[in-house]
């Protein structure tokens, strides 16, 4: 199963960073995966919880749990698993000059994002189009920008859904016992 995945990411990593290049989606995919990033969704998150009310002050709160969740799964997992990045791995990646100081496996980016896409989706499903096709766009660009495997994507795409539903099911309706809101 090992040789499966390998030979599946390496292929679609190719596929994706190979084969879909072009001068727009190197500049678009540079700037959209930062939206997944712990600036963009640590600021998204406080901004409803700072100014929102009802129903985006919930998400806000739904949101935080659920990142904290995910968040932490996906660090030890990376610190546990040690998974090297493509690029340091796979010759003639397109990497854009990036290099980072983490492992690869989960993706983090494509964790927040399903994250806090599915808290959005459960809370308000006529959004559930928009912020899916935004999330899968970070997961995707990952790829295209050489720093994850796709099944780095697929696991990150996992824990962040898998999350916000422990959070929506589970933790939520016990914490508005306890604080009220």
């Amino acid at each position: 199963m090992k040789k499966g995945l390998k030979w599946f990411d390496e292929k679609l990593i190719k596929l994706i960073n190979e084969n879909m290049k072009s001068k727009f989606l190197d500049k678009f995919m540079l700037r959209f995966t930062n939206i997944g990033g712990v600036v963009f969704t640590t600021l998204f998150i406080l901004g409803l919880l700072l100014f929102g009310k009802g129903k985006a002050r919930s998400i806000g709160i739904q949101g935080s749990i659920t990142l904290a969740i995910s968040q932490s799964i996906t660090y030890g997992l990376k610190s546990l698993l040690s998974r090297e990045r493509p690029y340091n791995i796979l010759q003639n990646l397109n990497t854009f000059g990036i290099t980072l100081k983490d492992y690869s496996f989960p993706s983090g980016h494509t964790s927040a994002s399903f994250s806090i896409a599915m808290t959005i989706a459960l809370n308000v499903p006529k959004l559930s189009i928009l912020v899916f096709t935004v999330a899968l766009l970070i997961g995707i660009s990952r790829i295209y920008l050489g720093v994850h495997y796709p099944t780095d994507v697929l696991a990150g795409m996992i824990l962040g859904i898998g999350s916000a539903l422990l959070v929506h099911i589970y933790i939520i309706d016990y914490l508005k016992e306890i604080i009220n809101f």
